[in-house]
């Protein structure tokens, strides 16, 4: 933010410097600038402009007739003998600066051995970075050598495992201290980076069962601490890494945790953020709850999800053996990822190394606000994208993980993410890539963002389908709370309904969303905004509890019956609430618990999902992954204009699903005999020619044989 203290100087350009002087100060006024650094060198500046700004500053636009260097520490001094810090600011956004400085060496952070350790950061812009080192409660401080393309090193010759460090950068006239951006351990809340022996990190790889396409995936999301902080659960470590993956007698027969988790027959798991965030004290995590969505260290495990935070190697492990244990049960682990802002632009080792060059930044100065949080992230930097792109790949050659969630995808441009997709899928084929790509307001030009509007240049990239989330369940805002979905009530929306089956990818009922099934992400719930449950309690308070857990066990159906990629909130298979509240990321454990005693009391729901999961796996004909292929295969029609038919054909079988959400009997006459599979739940009944179509049930049947 500019405009702040009396007098302000920016290297805005390689020729151009941007000052200004409050009218508070010599009445803002100045004929002459020039520059100076610490070796007596002076640079003469010729003013082009001179302009008021309404925050009571003259504002003087600068010209240099010979350029500076990068790296060095400048003083601006106008007619009146004043100096101030030359501060490096537009010039960092220029494309002659990625040019400049960008690194494409892979050894950026620390690299070790038993016998030195090495260290590189990319500073281009500070004068000069200090590296200080602990072990044995000993510190010691180094001066780093600046080299090619603004990256400082030092190499210390002994063995430095376990130790901890910082650094110190000196840019725009001010010492900053950070931890490494490259860092991949930490002591408790981030204080300081950790040195460890990446020889000791293994995953243990198991084999997993085939997936011959993105659709073949059921995504079941849950937080790590939500996951196991109920009480009385048998869980001996709630609420972390080792509690989420621990079975013993108890869990087994409580049927809680993991043991329930493998229960479900989903296919992936998502973790909410696990990577280390600001807002909970990893010592004290009791004292405050939150989703995680406030990133500080890309690379390093959360540290209350450890049973040691100050360890640096406890919650590494922690994590290595979720995946170990998940991947052993056939539970692919997808990771949710922050990659669109930070915690705290001031204090994060983004802005601490290289300031303003990571966030997006007009040509006032000011950042751009389409997280709400006031620092977008700078994707289009090209030494920001290469860090996204090499902490995927660590992420992926560390952890084995099996995919990336992106949190506000929209944020970044299309191009990272399609970058990050091809090389992590040429870590582990079956890797999937998706996220929220809703179109947020930032400064990046809209045609370049990575948003459900651009999904036709991210063919292999999903995205959340809002479409499919307001027609099934209703719509999400709290204004709009009473606003119902097709399967809640709305009857009017059948045939946008028939699109959203249809994997939002045809023109069936509406024009298209997406290019293809395997680009929509179908839900109605995920962790944020109201629960299904606790929406149907708003919009159809005139249902009774029976009714209303028919309308739930329909909307899951929809959700696993749909072309696409299914997606599932933990809970929402047994009615999960929140107590009607939309966001609950600061709430409390009460509040975000998975409850295990709700689960026990809404059984049916979870019985029907599973069997629902098992008919999604079992009949290919529902994991299309091609518009091509839904166009062969896929047909609507309807009963009366209110009951959806939705018909699969495969090579040797064809489904009719029936979505009855009305109040009315409804009857249909098959032209030869089917099999139900399911009416409501799962059963086998053959020789069905003539339906009684119930009200509020979902019915499937199998026609077989077909040629």
């Amino acid at each position: 933010m500019r405009q702040q203290t009396f007098y302000e100087a920016y290297l805005d350009d390689f020729d151009k410097i941007v000052v200004y002087l409050s009218r508070n100060s010599y009445g803002g006024s100045s004929n002459r600038f020039y520059v100076k650094d610490d070796d007596g060198n002076i640079y003469n500046l010729h003013i082009q402009s001179v302009e008021t700004t309404q925050n009571n500053y003259t504002k003087y636009t600068l010209l240099l007739n010979e350029e500076l260097e990068i790296g060095k520490e400048y003083y601006v001094v106008h007619q009146h003998a004043r100096a101030v810090i030359l501060q490096y600011s537009g010039i960092v956004k220029k494309q002659r600066f990625d040019d400049m400085f960008y690194y494409d060496g892979a050894d950026l952070g620390y690299t070790y051995n038993d016998k030195y350790t090495s260290f590189a950061l990319w500073a281009p812009c500070a004068c000069r970075v200090k590296l200080e080192i602990s072990k044995n409660n000993v510190t010691y401080t180094y001066e780093m050598q600046r080299t090619e393309k603004g990256v400082f090193r030092y190499s210390v010759l002994e063995n430095l495992e376990n130790a901890t460090y910082v650094y110190f950068v000196k840019v725009n006239g001010q010492w900053k201290e950070t931890i490494d951006p490259y860092g991949n351990a930490s002591i408790e809340n981030s204080r300081r980076s950790a040195i460890i022996d990446m020889k000791k990190i293994k995953v243990k790889d198991y084999p997993l069962p085939e997936m011959k396409t993105v659709c073949d995936a059921i995504i079941y999301e849950t937080s790590v601490r939500d996951f196991t902080s109920q009480k009385n659960t048998g869980v001996l470590h709630r609420g972390i890494f080792d509690g989420f993956v621990e079975e013993n007698e108890n869990t087994k027969e409580k049927c809680t945790g993991f043991s329930y988790l493998k229960s479900l027959g989903i296919t992936h798991v998502q973790l909410m953020p696990v990577m280390d965030f600001g807002s909970v004290n990893e010592i004290y995590p009791e004292l405050h709850y939150n989703w995680g969505y406030d990133p500080v260290q890309y690379r390093v495990p959360e540290g209350s999800f450890s049973r040691a935070p100050q360890n640096p190697y406890d919650r590494i492990f922690g994590l290595v053996n979720l995946v170990e244990e998940c991947h052993k049960a056939g539970i692919r682990v997808n990771l949710d990822v922050v990659f669109n802002h930070v915690y705290d632009k001031e204090t994060h080792f983004f802005e601490n190394t290289t300031p303003n060059y990571y966030f997006q930044m007009n040509e006032q100065g000011d950042f751009s606000n389409g997280t709400w949080c006031g620092n977008d992230i700078d994707s289009k930097r090209k030494m920001c994208a290469k860090y996204i792109v090499d902490t995927c790949i660590y992420l992926v050659k560390t952890y084995h993980i099996d995919g990336l969630r992106f949190d506000l995808m929209g944020i970044l441009d299309y191009h990272l993410i399609n970058e990050i997709y091809q090389k992590c899928k040429a870590l582990n084929p079956d890797f999937m890539v998706y996220g929220e790509g809703w179109d947020m307001p930032s400064f990046l030009d809209y045609r370049e963002r990575a948003s459900i509007q651009n999904s036709y240049k991210m063919s292999e990239v999903a995205h959340f389908s809002d479409r499919f989330r307001d027609v099934v369940k209703g719509r999400t805002d709290a204004r709009e709370v009473n606003v119902k979905g097709y399967c809640s009530g709305a009857i009017y929306l059948l045939d946008i309904m028939k699109n959203c089956m249809g994997g939002s990818c045809t023109h069936e009922g509406m024009e298209p969303m997406f290019a293809n099934p395997r680009n929509a992400i179908n839900y109605v719930e995920c962790h944020d905004n109201m629960t299904s449950w606790d929406k149907l309690k708003e919009c159809c308070k005139e249902d009774s509890k029976e009714v209303r857990i028919a309308r739930h066990k329909m909307m899951i159906a929809a959700v696993l019956l749909a072309q696409g990629i299914p997606f599932l909130h933990s809970g929402q298979e047994f009615a999960r609430s929140k107590h009607g509240l939309s966001n609950t990321y600061e709430e409390s454990d009460d509040v975000n618990k998975l409850d295990y005693e709700r689960r026990n009391q809404y059984q049916d729901i979870v019985d029907c999902t599973k069997d629902v999961i098992e008919i999604r796996k079992k009949y290919s004909c529902l994991r299309y992954s091609t518009k091509e292929e839904v166009e062969a295969n896929v047909h609507f029609s309807s009963i009366e204009q209110q009951v959806l038919l939705y018909q699969c054909s495969g090579s040797k079988e064809m489904l009719t699903i029936f979505f009855n959400p009305t109040n009315t009997t409804f009857h249909y006459n098959f032209d030869q005999d089917q099999t139900l599979i399911y009416y409501n739940k799962k059963i086998e009944e053959a020789g069905c020619r003539y339906l009684t179509i119930a009200p509020y049930s979902v019915i499937i049947a199998l026609k077989s044989g077909i040629q």
